[in-house]
């Protein structure tokens, strides 16, 4: 039903309502005329609140439209009405839609939106009166009003047409592998009921995997791939590096269009400049001088990975300028690559004002074994450890430092112990950590590694002296004390003579090749279970080797065979989805049987046993299904 405005009667007295304004653009004023900014003000047309109204949008938002559309009762839809001094239907007549209120260019939709939050029976629309038609007349009002902003708007100077992307000289995806694709970008994992996790395999969680395996093939994203690609390496840092390189230089194409992909070109070096191409060097240089402190650091490591001199003399160049935060990170790229013709550099920093950047520099050139740094924390060290030949067998004895001096904290030692520590075994760890793992040989009559960590420490320094052993030989990269220190796998007490910790085997075992790591792992699970090798198992390259798959799935059938819930072994058992090799599903069927239960298990453990097995078994069919669409197109 359209209702018709009654007349307007000039000779009568003006209604005594909130005029409506003339129309004027909202968006950009002509350049002639000057706009007030919107305030807050007191309205003071009958039926207008008394408290400040909103502040006035520039454009139509849809927050705001919402509260618009959201007011009174019952869903009203206007037609746009074309701008200008035309009646609006159930609004004000068109002599009154060319009056204005005086209160700005903002003023009515500051009105319109303030009834709408409010509500028409405590704030009475601008030109519309209290009673059952209230709230239709503010929808008409805020639908004229709308078209009359966005008639408003002054056109802009048209934005310049983008470059092409760049082409991907990579052998396009096998198709079979690009539907696989898909489908794992979209897969939104959901549990069963109760919180359980079904028999479902996480799609999501196999992407890192696929990622590499698409990578290690040199296959090029498929394009309509790459928004989705981009978004799930927003939300997942893990996934980034992968998931980048395989996107290749379209991404970072898309990335300078999209605010939200900004991260692709800080992680990319060069990402925030022009594309890679002739003046590689200059716009590196620019980049450095000008860029965001991601894209620096982004920019540095990549240098540093491909050109370790030339990385360090553009980090050397502006040194002295840099805040001690940006130093430190920095610095930190100095890992990569870390080589003696880093030392002079680094003996600089020692020199450096803040104690964090001191830190780092010094355990970079205690990480070099050669350098004076490290000789001097060797005779440092040496002083407070020696052999004692009265005892038998011979003993190790430990005269911890009395002091720290200032060439030990110039050093990189931290005079200020953590606490519940002592000073002394804080500066003593500190110094044999620094001290190259050949000084102890020499030291303690030609022993070996092995024959070194077998020795008795006298008066409870054992733990301290091998903690400090172990750090020295993650951070040296020495596989021959890593060994010594983490014994023999079947050790009765679940740890070599030198390990304190699960996190201190599994940096050891970080230092050791691939297959012997399994191999100790493997040894480890057979003789104390699975309760204690989460860790550990996460060190190991993937696949697993077939002892140590083999040794994981016996160990998961043990537990099973137990009663216990496979809850405590979730964690295992999800790296079992993703690492065990997928020929082992064959083994496996035996197991997706419910088993009969002990009178002593957990109630219904045998199903859910059956169902994480056949998880199990449907996610290594699906990774093998996976390589061979990939290895398809080879």
């Amino acid at each position: 039903m359209t209702r018709t405005p009654a007349p307007t009667d000039t000779s009568a007295p003006t209604p005594t309502t909130v005029p409506w304004p003339s129309v004027v653009p909202t968006g950009s004023p002509p350049t002639d005329a000057t706009v007030p900014p919107a305030q807050p003000r007191a309205d003071t047309g009958t039926g207008a609140g008394t408290g400040p109204a909103p502040d006035a949008d520039t454009a139509d938002s849809p927050p705001v439209a919402d509260a618009v559309a959201g007011a009174g009762t019952g869903a009203r839809s206007a037609a746009p009405a074309e701008a200008g001094a035309q009646p609006v239907p159930g609004g004000p007549p068109a002599a009154s839609v060319a009056r204005t209120s005086g209160s700005g260019p903002g003023g009515v939709w500051e009105e319109l939106v303030t009834s709408a939050l409010l509500g028409t029976d405590r704030r009475t629309p601008p030109g519309g009166e209290r009673g059952p038609g209230a709230a239709a007349a503010l929808l008409d009002a805020a639908a004229a009003e709308t078209v009359r902003r966005r008639a408003g708007l002054r056109p802009a100077r048209a934005a310049g047409r983008p470059e092409a992307a760049p082409e991907d000289p990579r052998p396009p995806l096998p198709e079979a592998a690009a539907r696989r694709l898909t489908m794992l970008l979209t897969d939104r994992p959901g549990t069963a009921g109760g919180g359980r996790r079904g028999s479902a395999p996480d799609l999501m969680e196999l992407l890192p995997q696929w990622l590499a395996t698409a990578n290690a093939r040199g296959f090029a994203a498929p394009p309509q791939t790459l928004p989705a690609l981009l978004d799930a390496a927003r939300g997942r840092t893990d996934l980034r590096p992968a998931a980048l390189k395989f996107a290749g230089p379209r991404a970072l194409w898309l990335a300078r269009l999209n605010p939200d992909w900004r991260f692709a070109l800080r992680a990319a070096p060069g990402g925030g400049a022009a594309p890679p191409g002739s003046g590689a060097m200059e716009r590196a240089r620019r980049l450095w001088a000008e860029g965001l402190f991601a894209e620096r650091v982004a920019l540095l490591a990549t240098l540093r990975a491909r050109d370790a001199v030339g990385a360090r003399e553009l980090l050397a160049s502006t040194w002295a300028t840099e805040r001690a935060e940006d130093r430190l990170m920095f610095l930190d790229s100095l890992r990569t690559g870390l080589d003696a013709a880093d030392e002079p550099f680094l003996e600089q920093a020692l020199a450096d004002r803040s104690r964090n950047v001191r830190a780092t520099a010094a355990e970079l050139l205690s990480a070099l074994p050669r350098s004076a740094l490290a000789a001097r924390m060797a005779a440092r060290a040496a002083t407070c450890v020696s052999l004692d030949r009265t005892r038998t067998p011979p003993a190790i004895v430990v005269e911890a430092p009395h002091e720290c001096d200032a060439g030990m904290e110039r050093d990189g030692v931290v005079a200020k112990p953590p606490a519940g520590r002592g000073e002394r075994s804080w500066w003593f760890g500190q110094l044999v950590e620094a001290a190259p793992l050949a000084t102890w040989p020499a030291r303690l009559a030609g022993r070996t590694a092995e024959e070194i960590v077998a020795l008795t420490v006298s008066d409870g320094w054992q733990g301290e002296l091998h903690a400090a052993w172990c750090r020295a030989a993650v951070r040296q990269r020495d596989g021959v004390w890593a060994r010594a220190l983490l014994g023999a796998p079947t050790a009765p007490d679940a740890g070599g003579p030198g390990a304190v910790s699960l996190a201190e085997r599994a940096k050891l075992l970080g230092t050791l090749g691939a297959a012997e790591r399994a191999e100790w792992v493997a040894g480890f699970i057979a003789t104390h279970g699975l309760s204690e090798a989460f860790q550990l198992l996460g060190m190991c390259g993937v696949p697993w080797a077939t002892p140590l798959g083999r040794a994981v799935v016996d160990a998961l059938n043990i537990a099973r065979d137990a009663g216990s819930y496979p809850w405590s072994f979730s964690g295992v058992m999800g790296l079992a989805e993703r690492c065990l090799d997928p020929s082992e599903a064959g083994r496996l069927d035996a197991l997706l049987a419910i088993p009969d239960e002990p009178e002593d298990a957990s109630p219904g453990a045998g199903g859910y046993w059956a169902e994480a097995f056949q998880r199990l078994v449907t996610t290594l069919r699906l990774r093998a299904a996976m390589a061979e669409e990939l290895r398809a197109g080879s």
